[in-house]
């Protein structure tokens, strides 16, 4: 079976825009939440990790006549990004301008592979919580964009796929905070199958007032700040941006001469709890059945329960779910000091907050990042550890070891996936 390569890598975050500013981020571990900017958020903790105001899109306001909002905004960014980073963007013609990005304007664009891809092989598989619900919050306030006309809540992969001239296939993965781990999981599904050669995956998230607002009336905000698996977390903090990663099969990569290979999505694994609309099921049995999964499929020995980060060929790193919420933290501990004990874990939430549907995006972009650089961050600092959460959380820098990271990604419904990628062949 061919390996899903990434090639390519894009993202805008509260760190910033761009991979880079992404990376930096990761290693001054130094970032707090701020007040939403919004004077309708009528709430107790109206606290959010935002995109940089410097750092927005500047559009397009719209896309074939169709406004588009934040979250779709970002997912072009990122996108633009990738498929650059990928080299797999087209080069300005006599017909498309100086700039083909999404922020040229809404006639520009189109057809914006390139890198002799063929289009009939590009897939597009991106995720979200709650879309461009901030065109339809706004309309219920007074605040309609200009061109006056409704647009649907969840346009962002086939305004992407439209954007890149992609004709192969399209969805947008809309589960929760697991969304963008199983966009990723259905990426990888369709070039293994043959569907595909390329697939623009990953997730994208913006403020919704009516998404905080709800989890302040839930008691599920922290007042301070997202602190995963610490003594006197309260709850989480949500954080907005996009992450996308282009997956490629390993064949299409060689052939093209793919100029960067940052690792590979060597195994998922998915399941459901069957439990509760919201709460984690308490024994942890089917977060650890997509774990093993996941590791099974990459080769780490997870098979008979030994996938310890001391070999050159083991588990190196984790990139936890771990939201900051009381059970969900202590759930996910067990199953993880049980399973892969003494695995040092990089805690994505703790930096950049709860990005939602983008959630799993971003923690496979850091996964991505760590083994590219062969080196794991350190955490941001959350306080005194809660004794029932016993997982190593670093708090320094250090190289990595083993030749894996696993990535895990849990939603209200019970849906959980685990996502296990691995250093490129060499």
């Amino acid at each position: 079976m061919d390996d899903v390569l990434v090639t390519g890598l894009g993202a805008l975050s509260p760190l910033g825009a761009g991979v880079d500013a992404f990376w930096r981020g990761m290693h001054a571990a130094d970032t707090g939440p701020t007040r939403v900017p919004d004077p309708l958020a009528h709430m107790d903790h109206p606290l959010m990790y935002l995109v940089p105001e410097a750092d927005l899109p500047d559009g397009p306001p719209e896309r074939d006549g169709l406004p588009l909002g934040r979250g779709s905004q970002f997912a072009l960014a990122a996108v633009r990004e990738a498929v650059a980073d990928a080299g797999l963007a087209a080069s300005p013609g006599p017909d498309m301008g100086p700039d083909t990005g999404p922020g040229a304007g809404p006639g520009a664009g189109p057809g914006a592979l390139g890198g002799g891809v063929d289009p009939r092989r590009v897939a597009v598989a991106l995720s979200t919580g709650m879309g461009d619900t901030d065109l339809h919050e706004g309309w219920w306030t007074g605040e309609a964009p200009e061109s006056g006309r409704w647009a649907p809540a969840f346009p962002l992969a086939s305004v992407v796929g439209g954007w890149l001239g992609a004709q192969g296939v399209n969805t947008c993965v809309s589960n929760a905070c697991a969304a963008s781990g199983y966009a990723l999981s259905v990426g990888a599904d369709l070039i293994r199958s043959g569907e595909a050669d390329v697939v623009i995956a990953g997730g994208a998230e913006a403020y919704s007032r009516v998404a905080l607002a709800c989890f302040n009336r839930l008691g599920a905000i922290d007042p301070e700040r997202c602190r995963p698996f610490a003594v006197e977390r309260r709850g989480t903090v949500f954080g907005e941006g996009a992450a996308v990663l282009v997956l490629e099969s390993a064949t299409h990569a060689r052939a093209r001469g793919a100029r960067t290979v940052y690792g590979r999505l060597a195994g998922a694994g998915w399941s459901c709890d069957a439990y509760h609309a919201t709460a984690p099921e308490p024994s942890g049995e089917q977060i650890e059945r997509a774990m093993r999964e996941a590791l099974r499929e990459a080769g780490t020995g997870a098979e008979v329960g030994t996938v310890s980060g001391t070999g050159s060929g083991g588990l190196g790193f984790v990139i936890p779910h771990g939201t900051g919420t009381e059970l969900n933290d202590v759930v996910e501990s067990r199953v993880l000091g049980a399973l892969t004990p003494r695995t040092p874990l990089y805690s994505v939430k703790a930096l950049i907050g709860h990005t939602g549907g983008a959630a799993g995006a971003f923690a496979a972009l850091a996964a991505s990042l760590v083994l590219h650089h062969k080196t794991l961050p350190p955490n941001v600092p959350v306080g005194e550890r809660d004794p029932e959460c016993g997982v190593p959380l670093p708090s320094g820098s250090a190289p990595m070891t083993g030749a894996y990271g696993l990535v895990n990604a849990y939603a209200f419904g019970g849906n959980n996936i685990s996502l296990v990628f691995g250093e490129a062949a060499a």
